[in-house]
């Protein structure tokens, strides 16, 4: 089953004009509420992208569904040129979970196709496998393309959770029943193959490692800041912040900005850098979006905010070269190390000038969630400020 979009040979002939013309006229069918519209897209010069409302409905939905099952899921939303829109990682997932979840997406956006065709051509046949990996595409259930009146407005990838197709659940089960609830009706799901097995399996034995029976990690924090209990011990640590305490502090910092008469892409990592909770906010672009996850990143290995590195820099910008090409820094301001309570359990990365400056925007949504335990930035004359990244 193949999702229909525009023809590859109507796009091959179609002029520049005929083919803005063509945007246009498919955009109008896509209902305003589903896509960037308005000023915001005329200032990003497209009509058919996903929005972050849409996005984060979509995803909410998934996160409730998997609740309900007792399981836990990473979701991601990209839109239609693959970009960061929405992505949540509930508690307790590790770095596969999260990864193949976003691959589950670009692949059913590359394709234009559910990820699980892929997946079943690698089962009809296994040499077809490195073709796949060779251009880009991950052969695994759980990625959907986000279609709307025929036109793609983006796609989701779900990863983490182990199929029980006989009682109704899969990572793909669950984003195609959150854009039925979402969007509406949706085309029936693909067929599912049994899985191949090894033609000379070997009998190596799998250790088990498992903590002792009733043991968690702990942390000193509060489990509304990281993860704890069950998913805790899943992810063998009790310091990653948790998934409800990423998303108040993206939901504070979102609204913050639209206070500001502006918006923010956003992402918030662990301390192992992977990520737990990313939004794209309407308007928002490449630059923005890759500029916050950087700075993030580079808040997370420097264990300061990027303001400090960035006026270090402006003081001697002899420190530029080794700063940008062997550390990799992304050294602007606003990005912030999340300390709470002494304990370092993520980081945050704040990109597209959020109407009053990138770092204050993520100030505004760390002091919401962790009121004056978390650690801030401090200036002795000025006061913070944040260019737009």
């Amino acid at each position: 089953m193949r999702f229909s979009g525009w023809s590859a040979a109507a796009l091959g002939v179609a002029s520049f004009s005929a083919l803005a013309v063509a945007g246009t006229a498919l955009a109008q069918n896509v209902p305003a509420q589903f896509v960037v519209s308005g000023k915001t897209a005329e200032d990003i010069q497209d009509f058919t992208t996903i929005n972050l409302a849409t996005a984060e409905r979509i995803a909410e939905v998934c996160e409730r569904l998997a609740t309900a099952e007792g399981v836990q899921v990473s979701i991601y939303i990209i839109d239609n040129d693959g970009n960061h829109v929405y992505m949540h990682r509930m508690d307790g997932q590790g770095y596969l979970n999260i990864v193949t979840a976003e691959m589950k997406a670009r692949t059913a956006l590359m394709g234009r196709e559910v990820s699980k065709n892929r997946m079943n051509r690698v089962t009809r046949d296994p040499n077809a496998e490195l073709h796949q990996i060779q251009l880009g595409l991950f052969p695994n259930a759980g990625g959907l393309p986000i279609i709307v009146n025929k036109q793609i407005i983006g796609a989701i990838g779900v990863g983490g959770s182990a199929a029980r197709p006989a009682q109704g659940w899969s990572d793909e089960i669950c984003a195609h029943k959150a854009l039925t609830e979402v969007i509406g009706p949706q085309a029936p799901l693909v067929e599912d193959l049994p899985q191949r097995r090894p033609a000379t399996p070997g009998n190596a034995p799998v250790p088990r490692f498992d903590l002792p029976m009733g043991t968690v990690p702990k942390s000193s924090l509060p489990a509304d800041y990281v993860v704890s209990g069950r998913a805790a011990a899943n992810i063998y640590t009790g310091n990653q912040i948790s998934g409800a305490a990423a998303k108040k502090i993206a939901r504070t910092c979102r609204a913050w900005a639209a206070a500001h008469n502006g918006a923010a892409s956003i992402y918030i990592i662990d301390t192992a850098g992977t990520f737990v909770h990313q939004e794209r906010g309407d308007g928002q672009i490449y630059n923005n979006i890759r500029t916050a996850m950087l700075k993030a990143q580079t808040a997370l290995k420097t264990r300061q905010p990027t303001s400090i590195r960035a006026a270090q820099l402006r003081n001697d910008p002899g420190g530029q070269p080794r700063s940008i090409v062997w550390y990799n820094f992304y050294a602007v301001s606003g990005g912030l190390p999340i300390v709470v309570d002494g304990e370092m359990i993520g980081a945050i990365g704040i990109g597209g000038g959020a109407g009053g400056g990138d770092e204050a925007c993520a100030i505004e949504g760390l002091k919401a969630t962790f009121g004056d335990r978390v650690a801030l930035p401090v200036y002795p004359a000025a006061a913070a400020g944040g260019g737009r990244g």
